[in-house]
């Protein structure tokens, strides 16, 4: 199973037992107890089997665990210093890597299947299934202390992918941590979004606000989100054991060179059906354009570039209100003077009125429903 693991694009593969992670439902009822889910509902939504294999499926005897290498052939970090470019993290520069990993494992399944005749579910992110720590388990590496997992072959880029089967197969052994006194990934967060070591406060990290997170992003974190509009790749890219990672070109998965650094002021200009055709088959698409476009404007806000000034401006009127609201605010960083004295007559939704409040009484605290969101924008 192994050698068919890696014909189809595989750098790891191991074993481990849904009983693997006694202590998964305390971290995990710890963590969701803090509310560092942020306003990610859904962790907390069929919690028990999230925390419990055979809760899941009670027929699972053993759990499949296999990794992809998506690490980047270039320094991910290096468009940060180019501020009218966005930086998109390095895992949706490609193909959704829900698609393609779910082919994948559908065909491995397959295999184990035809040898033994067990059943078998696959998954990819996209059901109750906590895979770095059945990752960690299983020995593909270990949760480092910004929580993702790290290897000694491929660092910190893995995407991950679970089959969950009947059969019963040999357990590997887990590795231990190795991060030792390192503490690179916490220091390099721009917005503290750990608490400490191995702990994860998605209120504050700019992966969740910039891709999960609905809303108005708050004030105070909008700086500190620089040109990062979609993900973050900070805590993954400063891991040193990305450097004793093997080579693995030909399993990495395509990536669209458009998208490593592509301009704000075409980004701003993208209507719905060109958001949907840039970003066709990545996971840029499922956050959608609203959300999308508000991280631009945070971008433009923060470049310092006043002839992006002109793209803040257009987007006043932008049929949605989120898009709005950040409009207001990139305007006024940029060019104070070219953002009308009031709102528009027609404007009514609050938060685009907080934005022009806040706009224009600088110091004073804002109105309306941002008001409450502090430093959980959630």
């Amino acid at each position: 199973m192994e050698e068919r693991a890696r014909a189809l694009g595989f750098d790891a593969l191991a074993v481990t037992g849904p009983e693997a992670v006694p202590e998964l439902p305390g971290r995990l009822a710890a963590w969701l107890d803090a509310g560092h889910q942020a306003g990610m509902g859904w962790m907390a939504d069929r919690v028990a089997e999230r925390a419990a294999p055979a809760t899941l499926w009670p027929a699972v005897r053993s759990i499949v665990m296999l990794g992809i290498n998506a690490g980047p052939q270039e320094d991910p970090l290096a468009v940060l210093a180019a501020r009218d470019r966005g930086a998109i993290a390095v895992y949706a520069q490609r193909r959704d890597y829900h698609d393609v990993i779910k082919g994948k494992l559908k065909e491995l399944g397959g295999v184990l299947a035809a040898r033994g005749g067990a059943d078998l579910k696959v998954f990819v992110d996209t059901a109750p299934v906590m895979e770095k720590p059945l990752a960690a388990a299983a020995g593909l590496g270990w949760q480092g202390k910004n929580t993702l997992l790290v290897s000694r072959e491929v660092g910190t880029w893995f995407l991950l992918g679970a089959i969950y089967t009947t059969a019963e197969l040999p357990r590997d052994a887990p590795i231990g941590d190795r991060c030792g006194s390192c503490r690179r990934c916490l220091d390099a967060c721009p917005t503290g979004a750990f608490p400490g070591p191995y702990r994860l406060d998605a209120n504050r990290c700019i992966a969740y606000l910039t891709i999960e997170h609905a809303g108005p992003i708050a004030p105070e974190f909008r700086e500190a989100i620089g040109n990062r509009v979609f993900g973050c790749d900070d805590c993954l890219a400063v891991c040193p054991w990305n450097k004793f990672a093997r080579d693995a070109r030909e399993a990495r998965l395509a990536a669209r060179r458009e998208l490593a650094a592509p301009a704000l002021s075409d980004l701003a200009r993208l209507d719905d059906a060109a958001f949907r055709a840039r970003f066709a088959g990545t996971p840029v698409k499922r956050t959608g354009r609203a959300r999308f476009l508000r991280n631009v404007l945070i971008a433009i806000g923060n470049s310092g570039d006043r002839a992006l000034a002109a793209e803040a401006e257009r987007l006043l009127a932008d049929p949605a209100p989120l898009v709005r609201g950040m409009a207001v605010w990139a305007l006024a960083r940029l060019a104070p003077d070219r953002l009308p004295a009031s709102p528009p007559a027609d404007e009514t939704d609050p938060d685009v009125l907080a934005e022009w409040h806040a706009a224009r009484n600088p110091g004073v605290s804002r109105a309306g429903p941002l008001a409450a969101a502090g430093q959980r924008p959630a």
